[in-house]
């Protein structure tokens, strides 16, 4: 690749897996002239086979203007044998949690990102997909909505008209809307066609006992948003600790410190910015007892992870399509959060007992859209018997499975039990264990399974006939 008048591209590769999704590789900042061979290395993990699309190079400063010429002489792709590897194990976390846990929770926010719509296509699928999703918000009741990023794609002056009109019409005033922007707030221009539209790009509010803290990332790092940022953080943090009154602190912006896919091209360009806010949210929840979460977006899929004791949450798209494969996270839709703000006793012990466990104090119901909502169970089953139980979400051509990370929730009737058999009652004539899926007959009757996901349900009758002798 021969670079003439080095003026600072990034050098990219967007290539297909094998599950049909696009990745992207980024090379060194071309910063000579003359000839030199440029690697990009295919992160571990990735779905075989590649399928090439295009090379690019990108620019992340908007008012950089370039001149003169990239020549690209070949490329080669350097191929390891085949194997077949097994499966890893899929974890998952608990702030994750079904609607009912989250609606007995104190109190309630939403998060949706990622809708990517432009003004010029006022009827796409895209603003289709934000409005639906603003939709169901509203039905929720949330005390208020965090809008964390990409909500528009180039930033016009008139996709902001858009993108507020829309809020507008969906939501009206049943609740306030944050704004938080992400690199889509900036593309194509200055961040000032948003700030004309939106206001600020960070700032913070306590909401009932939690402290929020909004930051800009639409630089795909958290300098790029002013250093006066980084300092309202530490200082916030700092007054936080402080403050009887505050007993959670949730910290929100669009490039998440980590990127679960195995590209890790979609988080935080500077790891160092990254080190920096998970220690400072890691010591705070260490030295205060109080509650600490992050709240990302930017990634294309939804994931729930964990640094030191700390959530992470990353939320997926409301309208783009999805990066992850549909039981990998990628699936569109939003998330519900509730929120029971430590107390100062509950801090007082977390903060005595560091490696005890802490009181769950937030919990994400990860939302996707439903077009239609399957369950599969067994019309009958003998006693002693089991059999797979599962349902599935559709999303147009998609199919999800409602299982993690998607928050789906069981139920059924009195004489069915949810759980693990250990826990079955003389009245029990099954159980079913959401964990694997398993439903048991124990003794004769009949009983209905429901699953609800996003405020949709779905039931199942399920006959256990025989004799009951059989279920020793």
């Amino acid at each position: 690749m021969d670079q003439l008048h080095r003026q600072g591209e990034w050098p990219s590769l967007e290539f297909y897996d094998g599950q049909g999704q696009s990745q992207i590789l980024r090379g060194p900042y071309l910063t000579w002239t003359g000839w030199r061979q440029v690697e990009f290395t295919v992160p571990a993990g990735v779905s075989y086979p590649l399928r090439l699309r295009r090379f690019y190079v990108a620019e992340t400063k908007a008012a950089a203007s370039y001149t003169n010429e990239i020549v690209i002489d070949g490329l080669t792709a350097k191929v390891a044998p085949s194997i077949t590897a097994p499966a890893g194990p899929r974890v998952s976390d608990p702030v994750v949690a079904d609607g009912a846990d989250v609606a007995a929770m104190p109190w309630r926010f939403a998060v949706m990102s990622d809708a990517q719509f432009v003004a010029r296509a006022p009827d796409s699928d895209l603003v289709a997909g934000a409005r639906r999703t603003l939709r169901e918000i509203k039905a929720a009741r949330p005390d208020f909505l965090l809008i964390n990023g990409d909500l528009v794609d180039e930033a016009s002056p008139e996709d902001f008209a858009l993108a507020k009109r829309v809020i507008e019409e969906e939501v009206g005033d049943a609740f306030p809307v944050h704004y938080v922007p992400g690199n889509h707030e900036v593309m194509g221009g200055a961040i000032d066609n948003f700030k004309a539209a939106f206001g600020a790009t960070y700032g913070t509010f306590d909401h009932k006992g939690t402290r929020f803290i909004t930051l800009d990332t639409s630089r795909l790092n958290l300098r790029g948003g002013g250093f006066d940022q980084v300092a309202m953080l530490r200082d916030r943090l700092d007054a936080a600790e402080k403050d009887p009154r505050v007993g959670s602190v949730v910290v929100v912006f669009h490039v998440p410190p980590r990127d679960p896919t195995p590209a890790k091209a979609s988080r935080l360009g500077d790891r160092k910015e990254a080190a920096l806010v998970e220690d400072w949210l890691a010591e705070f929840r260490r030295e205060t007892g109080k509650g600490a979460a992050f709240v990302g977006a930017h990634v294309g899929t939804f994931h729930a992870s964990r640094v030191d004791a700390v959530p992470y949450v990353i939320n997926g798209n409301s309208a783009k399509t999805p990066s992850t494969p549909a039981d990998d996270g990628g699936f569109t839709g939003w998330s519900l959060w509730g929120v029971d703000p430590v107390t100062a006793r509950e801090a007082e012990r977390v903060r005595r007992d560091r490696f005890g466990a802490a009181s769950p104090w937030i919990s994400a119901e990860l939302r996707p859209h439903v077009d239609g909502l399957a369950l599969d169970a067994p019309a009958s089953l003998r006693p002693g018997a089991s059999a797979r139980v599962a349902a599935t979400i559709t999303q147009g051509s998609r199919t999800v499975p409602a299982a993690y990370p998607v928050s789906a929730g069981w139920s059924g009737s009195p004489n069915l039990h949810i759980g693990s058999r250990s826990g079955a009652k003389a009245r029990h004539a099954a159980v079913l264990d959401p964990a694997t899926g398993t439903l048991t007959a124990l003794r004769p009757g009949q009983v209905t399974i429901a699953v609800t996901v996003n405020g949709v349900t779905e039931r199942r009758e399920v006959t256990v006939a025989g004799e009951e002798k059989a279920a020793a």
